[in-house]
């Protein structure tokens, strides 16, 4: 399959952008004139429909509100071979998609990240955001062993595979991390580029709020941290135990030896609840690891049954065919 062939999506999740969307719309519509381009307004107050309905998008709305919900209805609902998304308020620049696609098509991977450039004005990328983007990034990199530059980047190109494969749990704004995780959880091939990220225009307006949506994008993290490592995690708590078991055991056992007797019974009895507890906690973890091997050898399954990005029908299904008929043709032939 060339790459002219390919059926391009852009997805464009939308709040109240009213004042962006028709600037976003045109922009993909330059870069990428081949392209179905969707809007899913997310209950927008505003004029958002009507406006990216004029700018020649197609319309579509998502009633729970989040993106999270957004992102769920967009890859059940489209149907193509590439998925472009990005956000709705014209911050991410339309005219890198052509080489992130070409990236996403030649190299074959399933996930191109495009890394939003740190040297931007200050209305562009808040100073919070800019500190909580590398936090969260060192975070997901020392919990997963591996990250991306730009964890919380929303202008991302995607697989037909990719797309179809994530299960998309999350609610809000913290879908970004659900995506990495997913990516790096089924070691897909993936890639990054860094692209331009300006401001918004005037009349629009943010809904990340630093403190709110910070809290429980780290609750993501280590919900997923928790379900995709469950013996580190529960090794963890494990090892705080048995440690804390074995400080208040120390004094016992140097009391017993010089006396025979053990005069503290409580503590006695606290240390062994401890150290039970923390063998109960670490068996939790291995079971539940085998759990999650389970779980995601399914998942991988699931994610290679679609064909990768632009590749071809095997040739060897057609020989498989062919010779599957040949003794249909030559009893034929006998006949004859």
């Amino acid at each position: 399959m060339s790459r002219s062939n390919l059926r391009i999506a852009v997805l464009l999740p939308c709040y109240n952008e009213e004042a962006a969307i028709a600037q976003t719309v045109a922009g993909f519509r330059a870069a990428l004139p081949e392209a179905a381009i969707y809007v899913y307004d997310n209950n927008s107050a505003d004029r958002t429909r009507e406006v990216a309905a004029a700018a020649g998008a197609i319309v579509r709305s998502e009633k729970m509100q989040g993106k999270g919900h957004v992102v769920r209805r967009m890859f059940a609902d489209v149907e193509a071979d590439i998925y472009v998304m990005a956000d709705g308020d014209a911050t991410y620049d339309a005219t890198a998609a052509p080489a992130l696609i070409a990236k996403l098509v030649d190299e074959q991977l399933d996930m191109v990240v495009g890394a939003r450039k740190s040297e931007v004005e200050a209305e562009a990328y808040r100073r919070g955001h800019v500190l909580g983007n590398k936090v969260f990034t060192g975070l997901l990199s020392s919990l997963f062993g591996r990250s991306f530059s730009d964890i919380f980047s929303g202008y991302r190109i995607f697989s037909r595979r990719f797309a179809k494969s994530f299960p998309a749990l999350s609610r809000g704004f913290e879908t970004e991390t659900e995506i990495s995780v997913h990516a790096l959880e089924l070691a897909m091939p993936v890639g990054e580029v860094v692209t331009a990220y300006g401001a918004r225009p005037e009349g629009s307006e943010s809904k990340l709020s630093t403190y709110r949506d910070g809290w429980r994008i780290l609750k993501t993290i280590l919900h997923l941290y928790r379900i995709e490592r469950p013996v580190l995690f529960y090794g963890s708590f494990a090892l705080v135990l048995a440690l804390l078991a074995l400080l208040l055991a120390v004094p016992l056992a140097l009391t017993y030896l010089h006396t025979g007797l053990v005069p503290r019974v409580p503590t006695a009895i606290l240390v062994t609840g401890l150290m039970i507890l923390a063998f109960l906690s670490f068996f939790c973890g291995l079971i539940l690891d085998t759990v999650v091997r389970g779980r995601r050898e399914v998942r991988r399954l699931h994610y290679l049954s679609f064909p990768a990005v632009g590749a071809e029908a095997w040739p060897v299904a057609l020989d498989d065919a062919s010779v599957a008929n040949k003794p249909k043709a030559r009893r034929a032939a006998d006949r004859g």
